[in-house]
């Protein structure tokens, strides 16, 4: 949204200046605040220093209202509501001793690797992270609880393979749109950019995860209910185990619809509430208790969807300050001398480090800025499309953004310094993968 700046205004965008509100929501949360105070700090500071009055902030806020980032905090509110009522009908009892006792998902590593799968192949399939995850977070999130895998794994794991879902999926935005500018065909693309960027990334989430884990169990943990923790003493009811059956069937359908039919994020909020009808239906409960129990899981939820509004806000008011271009355009201007190697690096950089932006968008950008250039030093398409894929997922495990408060209120959790701290050690990993390929890729083509 255009926003006319303030007579006081000390920026004049684009400027680095538009970042240092976003720095100090990233040092407060270090320091142990709430999210939410921080990021009200953030566009408190960003407001004085655009200048922009209280009927200009008024109508920011509005417009966030108005957001994808606030529709998916929708989604997540009624996932948490669907979790709540599949608690109490117990279809999540059922589902965890199925697959635990049944299938045998019974130790972290299995969970964590079962959860993984279930992110990347939904999500690919949806095309939308936030919607993705949010659908199989219910059945998901019980699983992690009953074995002791903590709030912040969850968290990273939702994110870094929901992601690769998005790179991996054959009719998401992310994979079209590269194809289109890269001019690569979906197989070229898996094997030389998506297949080793996602593998390389994945292990660098689990080794982050697992010193996540070793940190902090014991110090966190989901509530887990007392049926949950005795799981071999567990007796499933007949009506229990229909509900759960007719939970499933609705579930697989409405993700085959979904994905048939190309539905987009927005479709993920009318398969909650489906799901929801179901569970409640089939366990014969009465219309008001049921809305009731999901008002109650909404209501656990409501400080996470305070985050998701003022992030977008902050969000915006950086953009509009040209912080992220001001960044861009700094280290863009370093490749102008540069051969295939540096163009390639430089053109990461920017994206992984300097714009945060619906993903489509990103691609459009960096494939503006550095296509041409790109195509002028040399540099082979094969290798190119591994600086889109940073360009477009590294970012928001660097700073926290929209997808990653997303991914942190799907799986509850509100640590944002662990969280970021395992992130920054798979995009460690995933740097070190970006910086070889840029040497050994232009060679190899």
């Amino acid at each position: 949204m255009e926003i006319e700046f303030g007579s006081w205004s000390i920026v004049n965008a684009p400027s680095l200046l538009a970042l240092i509100p976003l720095i100090v929501y990233v040092v407060m949360s270090f320091k142990g605040k709430n999210n939410v105070s921080g990021l009200l700090t953030g566009i408190a500071l960003a407001a004085l220093m655009m200048g922009l009055n209280l009927k200009k902030m008024a109508q920011i806020f509005q417009a966030a209202l108005g957001s994808t980032t606030v529709l998916i905090g929708l989604i997540i509110l009624a996932g948490a509501g669907l979790g709540v009522l599949m608690t109490e009908t117990r279809v999540t009892h059922t589902l965890v001793y199925w697959i635990v006792k049944k299938i045998g998902v019974n130790t972290q590593t299995k969970a964590k690797i079962a959860l993984i799968i279930c992110s990347v192949l939904i999500c690919g399939m949806l095309g939308t992270l936030g919607g993705g995850n949010a659908v199989i977070a219910p059945i998901m999130i019980p699983i992690m609880a009953s074995l002791g895998v903590v709030p912040t794994v969850v968290a990273v794991l939702f994110k870094t393979a929901g992601e690769v879902g998005l790179i991996l999926g054959p009719l998401t935005g992310v994979t079209l749109i590269t194809m289109e500018v890269t001019g690569l065909s979906y197989v070229q693309l898996m094997l030389f950019a998506a297949l080793p960027f996602s593998v390389v990334w994945l292990i660098g989430a689990w080794i982050g995860t697992n010193r996540t884990q070793r940190r902090l169990e014991g110090k966190e943990a989901y509530k887990l209910d007392e049926d949950i923790k005795s799981i071999d003493t567990m007796v499933i009811e007949p009506k229990e185990k229909r509900t759960a059956i007719a939970f499933l069937v609705s579930f697989i359908l409405l993700v085959g619809y979904g994905v048939v039919t190309k539905q987009g994020t927005n479709y993920a909020l009318i398969v909650m509430i489906l799901l929801a009808a179901v569970v409640a239906i089939f366990n014969k409960m009465n219309i008001d208790e049921a809305v009731a129990l999901m008002g109650k899981g909404m209501a656990s939820q409501f400080n996470m969807f305070l985050i998701f509004i003022t992030i977008e806000v902050l969000l915006n008011l950086v953009t509009v300050g040209g912080g992220f271009d001001a960044l861009a355009n700094l280290l863009g201007g370093l490749v102008k001398q540069a051969g295939p190697t540096a163009v390639y690096i430089i053109a990461s950089i920017v994206g992984g480090f300097g714009i945060e932006a619906a993903a489509v968008a990103e691609i459009k950008i960096i494939a503006d800025m550095f296509g041409g250039l790109a195509t002028e030093v040399g540099l082979p398409m094969t290798v190119f499309a591994t600086s889109i894929l940073a360009a477009t997922r590294v970012t928001g495990s660097i700073y926290p953004t929209t997808n990653f408060a997303g991914q942190m209120g799907t799986a509850q959790c509100e640590n944002t310094k662990e969280a970021l701290q395992a992130l920054w050690i798979s995009v460690g990993i995933i740097w070190a993968w970006i910086l070889l390929w840029g040497f050994i890729g232009p060679i190899i083509f």
